[in-house]
C-alpha cells in the first residue's frame, strides 16, 4: 500500500476518534448542513469544545466549513459520508 494512503487513513481514523466527533458527524450526516450553534445545542457539547472537534473533523478532512456572513456552517465531504457509513456498519 502506499505511504501517502497509510498516511490519509492515519488522518481520518484519528479524526473520528472520538465518541463526540462521531456524534458530530451522525448530527451533520442527518442534517447535510448545520452550524457549530445548532451542533452544540443539539448533542450538549460546549460551544468551545464542539469547535475544537469540528476543526478537528476538518483538519482530517471529514466536514468542510462554508460562512455565511457571520455564521459558520458545516457539512460532510465525500470521505466523511464514507466513514460515517462504515461507523454505521460497525453494529
Amino acid at each position: 500500500m502506499e505511504e501517502k494512503i497509510i498516511k490519509r487513513a492515519e488522518r481520518v481514523f484519528k479524526g473520528a476518534a472520538n465518541r463526540n466527533r462521531v456524534r458530530i458527524l451522525d448530527h451533520i450526516g442527518k442534517e447535510n448542513i448545520t452550524s457549530v450553534w445548532a451542533i452544540s445545542k443539539r448533542l450538549e457539547i460546549e460551544f468551545s469544545n464542539t469547535s475544537q472537534h469540528l476543526q478537528r473533523l476538518e483538519r482530517a478532512g471529514l466536514i468542510e466549513k462554508h460562512k455565511q456572513g457571520l455564521s459558520v456552517y458545516h457539512e460532510l465531504t465525500p470521505y466523511g459520508e464514507r466513514v460515517l457509513e462504515f461507523i454505521k456498519n460497525m453494529k
